[in-house]
């Protein structure tokens, strides 16, 4: 009975400790907003509640000066590749935030598998819009995977006129920074910088259980991973140098798993190199919730059914991230097509 006590009480003070520590590091990457980002006005009682409201309100953060070895200079091209399927809360802001970024040599690239997707309207109005900015629409689907978004922004990939290619999905608030302090993480040892959506603009009881998801554990633990040395890939924001990718076997090997964020890591430790993290989390606006967008497992919106990334279905992949801290280097590569 003794040694059971004796257990219990260990277990339960090492995981305090690892809970503490998880906390203390995600903090640390996070202060409060400079930029123009409205802060959520309700505030939530689940979960940890202050890490919740400290992380929901994060903009920008301040870069840290220090060396970064084999860093790409700040006048090297890079292609942002953005699919599009269906109408999102707050996709006007997301989408527009592309276009309002101080780096000088960019260009964006919009996928749709369909002309009749509800997105693709909005898409070339903002194109429009803003004339000085490298901007093109895509459409088409090929099917390369199981992963529909993959499917989408493989045309993207392949488009790119840059080495530097950013995956950042439509639902992503781009700070005026935001690709600078992407290059600014990369090292010499690097495969890809990601960043976790930091939830933000809740709106209703169920949003803000999302957001309290995000804020506190997902964030949080793949902050402390990386902390570590094991950093894991979240497909939210991404950036790749493309010929690192192409020598390995090209985009294909990103259908190596359901979700290409976990192959992604997986191929990135099976080249010898590591997933890195910005300082600091990019915004997701989340907007209304239901009940059964947050958990039903892939509810439909829009008119063709794009699937939503619920609470489940990021529980699932951050699941499947999470072992990914563990695991060896694979072994095995697709065959390039």
């Amino acid at each position: 009975m003794t040694i059971a006590i004796w257990a219990l009480a260990t277990y339960s003070i090492v995981a305090t400790a690892i809970h503490l520590g998880s906390i203390l590091i995600a903090t640390s990457k996070c202060r409060k907003p400079r930029s123009v980002f409205r802060p959520a006005e309700s505030q939530t009682a689940l979960g940890l509640l202050g890490l919740t409201r400290y992380l929901r309100r994060t903009g920008r953060r301040a870069t840290r000066a220090r060396d970064c070895t084999d860093a790409p200079s700040d006048a090297a091209g890079v292609s942002l590749v953005r699919p599009v399927c269906g109408m999102e809360n707050y996709i006007e802001d997301t989408l527009r935030s592309a276009f309002h970024l101080d780096y000088p040599r960019y260009e964006i690239i919009f996928c749709a598998t369909s002309a009749h997707d509800a997105a693709v309207p909005l898409v070339r109005r903002l194109i429009a819009a803003h004339p000085h900015v490298a901007a093109r629409l895509l459409i088409g689907n090929e099917t390369i995977s199981d992963n529909p978004k993959l499917n989408n922004v493989c045309k993207g990939w392949r488009a790119a006129a840059y080495d530097w290619i950013v995956m950042a999905d439509s639902n992503v608030l781009m700070p005026r920074d935001y690709i600078e302090r992407l290059l600014a993480a990369w090292r010499a040892d690097t495969g890809v910088v990601s960043s976790p959506p930091a939830g933000g603009r809740p709106q209703g009881f169920w949003a803000e259980l999302e957001c309290a998801f995000l804020n506190t554990y997902q964030l949080r633990w793949q902050y402390t991973s990386a902390a570590i040395g094991l950093g894991f890939a979240q497909g939210k924001s991404m950036l790749y140098r493309r010929s690192q990718i192409e020598q390995a076997g090209g985009i294909r090997l990103l259908a190596a798993e359901a979700a290409e964020d976990a192959a992604t890591t997986k191929v990135v430790r099976d080249l010898g190199l590591r997933v890195r993290l910005v300082d600091a989390p990019f915004e997701q606006p989340l907007g209304y919730r239901s009940a059964g967008e947050v958990w039903a497992a892939g509810p439909a919106f829009g008119q063709h059914g794009c699937a939503r990334r619920d609470l489940v279905w990021r529980r699932s992949r951050a699941r499947a991230r999470s072992r990914l801290a563990s695991e060896p280097q694979i072994a095995r590569r697709l065959d390039a097509a």
